[in-house]
């Protein structure tokens, strides 16, 4: 285990929302695996678990009670589960529905920036629809605009129910202050970065356009080119490798990220992350799935992923690295959930304790660590 003197001990309090369906257990893996980073690095993380979704309806009547966005504006981070259950959405006609309280957190939160990595693990390219060749060795980051655009704007519908409108609107800050986190992003990376628009036909379009053009001037390492939204959802089947950076709308990107998540083999290893000027969100994107709750078989790989972007975004670099190792040997040794490994799956709290225990013993992860180390390890 690293020596405690070689890190600087830090505190940080975190708003945990477990959610709904298996929110609550992934959710309960990625704690164990900030347990482990903050026994290792001496670290302290303070957890305030509270609700939101179905579960706070059914409690408060209210699917983001006061005190969840209370608690959620004074942490240093976010984690939270899923949200969602099958009462509601097999029944359009409910006024309240636990969708509307995390559009309500984003919106109060101001959480403006969505984040979502794309990566192809070797360990999966089988799985993915695609053929190994096309999708081996691709990492893309998208950047969303999460609070405007045609999902916030003027929404019409004539007296006789026959005509309906949807306004789609977008201000130069708006585009600025994501388009700055984006071009910073790509510094990190390959330094390019791809803008997705439609310019050719929408005038919101042509202002997203000109204004990360004029950006660019402050970001002279990093390539920038465009793409539009049709082309750029055909390239990304055709050579997703092409893209490192891709920075979108609202509707656009909610599009183009749910495409690409399918490259990668597993929906179960994706996380997300979503960025304010004071706070920020991190969760898988796999939704509730209320057939699997319960069942201790759920995929825990994407929030334990969503709390290492946790750590990035609070400059625990080398923390969140030894997430994402641990995640790496998981799946390269094959201890995975059903839904990767389908003829010896392991359950959803022993591929959490298997995490916890490479962070506890990176040290015996080289090429011995499977002889050394599985006998001893608490998935047995």
């Amino acid at each position: 285990m690293p020596s405690r003197q070689h890190f600087n001990s830090m505190k940080y309090n975190i708003a945990v929302i477990p959610g709904d369906g298996i929110g609550p257990e992934v959710t309960a893996q990625a704690k164990k695996a900030l347990n482990a980073i903050a026994g290792v690095y001496d670290h302290t993380f303070i957890y305030k678990e509270v609700l939101m979704g179905a579960c706070a309806i059914d409690k408060t009547g209210n699917p983001l009670p006061n005190e969840t966005l209370a608690v959620c504006k004074k942490s240093d981070a976010i984690l939270f589960g899923a949200i969602g259950h099958p009462k509601y959405d097999n029944d359009p006609s409910a006024k309240v529905r636990p969708e509307q309280g995390l559009l309500k957190l984003r919106k109060e939160l101001g959480l403006f920036c969505n984040v979502r990595p794309v990566k192809a693990y070797d360990q999966l390219i089988e799985n993915s629809p695609l053929k190994k060749e096309v999708i081996k060795g691709t990492d893309i980051s998208i950047y969303r605009e999460l609070t405007g655009g045609i999902y916030f704007g003027i929404k019409e519908l004539s007296e006789d129910g026959k005509i309906a409108f949807d306004g789609c609107s977008y201000s130069v800050e708006e585009i600025e202050r994501i388009a700055h986190l984006a071009f910073i992003e790509a510094q990190k990376r390959r330094k390019k970065l791809t803008l997705v628009d439609k310019a050719n036909v929408l005038e919101t379009s042509r202002l997203w356009r000109k204004t990360v053009t004029n950006l660019a001037s402050q970001y002279p390492d990093v390539a920038l080119d465009f793409l539009f939204v049709d082309n750029a959802a055909m390239q990304l089947i055709l050579n997703p490798k092409q893209f490192d950076v891709v920075l979108t709308e609202n509707l656009f990107g909610d599009i183009i990220s749910d495409e690409a998540s399918v490259i990668g083999g597993s929906i179960g290893l994706l996380a997300s992350a979503s960025i304010g000027k004071e706070n920020a969100l991190f969760e898988p994107i796999h939704g509730s799935f209320p057939q699997a709750t319960g069942k201790n078989s759920a995929n825990p790989l994407a929030s334990i992923l969503s709390a290492a972007m946790l750590l990035q975004h609070l400059g625990l670099f080398k923390e969140a690295e030894a997430i994402e190792k641990a995640v790496e040997k998981s799946l390269e040794l094959g201890i995975s959930t059903e839904d990767i490994n389908t003829e010896n799956a392991f359950t959803t709290s022993k591929v959490g304790d298997f995490i916890v225990d490479y962070i506890e013993h990176q040290q015996e992860s080289n090429m011995n660590f499977i002889n050394i180390h599985m006998g001893q390890s608490t998935i047995i």
